[in-house]
């Protein structure tokens, strides 16, 4: 017996048409850069993420939740389904007032947490407010980070190699240090590392190290974490069009930022966002020690 069916082209896209190529018609601005400032804009999934309830009533906290991959972290956790808190710095105040907003659209509660992670306190005090605001932590997504582009090693201040370490690696163990023993079994950490990590650019030499310290951190952790039933991932994304980029880079790499990838483009922060939303998931049950490369096709992983 035959059957009658109807044959449906599926859904598909080319990747290498999604998104602005450059070169981007961007100005140099001031760091830590706003999301207003950038031009194109970033994509981070306003209008495109729609969640399938993963982590419906999960407790998060995404530092750099103001822009960038965190942003889109943020909202694509709210909607699966999880109450978010966001960590930035207090002069991007009006980006994280947007996050919050996205989160708050999702049908889910935000708390906005301005202060400088290079101090031990406010990091401890992040993981004690989110605790008293919504009564546990499930996940803790380290993403903040700091960079500035130097072509000589004696162009790097010891004051600025202290920030980027401060920033980067020091506040992921105090969040952590602070965060695990509150975290019940289930529950996840995932910090942004990088490609940057095992393929350095010269110009990003103190960036590219602490990523490769982040990357090492995490497989230490999952080890020990997973004691308590709390898995430790990364994700390692290759070029982002964020914020972070036109505020540290020389305007003539960012004209052309992205260009050397496969997709001759550089990510919008919605491509990496899902990412996240899987090692957060029961779905990453078995998962953890991983560093997940994101890089359009670079990926040394």
């Amino acid at each position: 017996m035959s059957q009658n069916t109807t044959v449906r082209n599926p859904d598909l896209t080319d990747p290498k048409k999604v998104g602005p190529k450059p070169p981007y018609d961007q100005d140099k601005i001031p760091h830590p850069g706003s999301t207003t400032e950038m031009t194109p804009k970033p994509d981070h999934g306003e209008e495109s993420y729609k969640g399938l309830g993963r982590l419906q009533d999960r407790i998060a906290l995404i530092t750099g939740g103001d822009s960038g991959i965190g942003r889109a972290v943020a909202l694509a956790f709210a909607r699966e389904g999880a109450n978010v808190a966001i960590s930035y710095l207090p002069e991007e105040e009006q980006d994280a007032a947007e996050t919050a907003r996205w989160v708050k659209d999702a049908g889910r509660r935000s708390l906005c947490l301005p202060g400088d992670i290079r101090d031990e306190q406010h990091c401890n005090d992040l993981i004690n407010r989110t605790v008293q605001e919504f009564g546990t932590l499930h996940l803790l997504v380290n993403n903040a980070g700091f960079q500035m582009t130097k072509d000589k090693i004696e162009e790097i201040t010891t004051e600025e190699f202290d920030r980027t370490f401060k920033t980067n690696v020091y506040a992921m163990f105090w969040l952590c240090r602070a965060a695990v023993p509150v975290m019940k079994p289930g529950s996840a950490i995932i910090n942004t590392a990088s490609i940057q990590a095992l393929d350095p650019s010269p110009n990003l030499l103190a960036y590219a190290a602490t990523k490769a310290a982040i990357a090492n951190f995490t497989k230490g952790l999952s080890k020990m974490a997973m004691k308590r039933g709390i898995r430790v991932n990364a994700v390692a994304p290759g070029p982002v069009w964020t914020p972070l980029i036109p505020s540290t880079m020389p305007e003539e790499k960012v004209k052309d930022f992205g260009a050397d990838t496969s997709f001759e483009r550089a990510a919008q922060p919605a491509e990496i966002a899902p990412v996240f939303v899987f090692l957060a998931s029961n779905e990453a049950r078995f998962v953890t020690g991983e560093v997940y490369g994101v890089t359009g096709g670079q990926t040394p992983y």
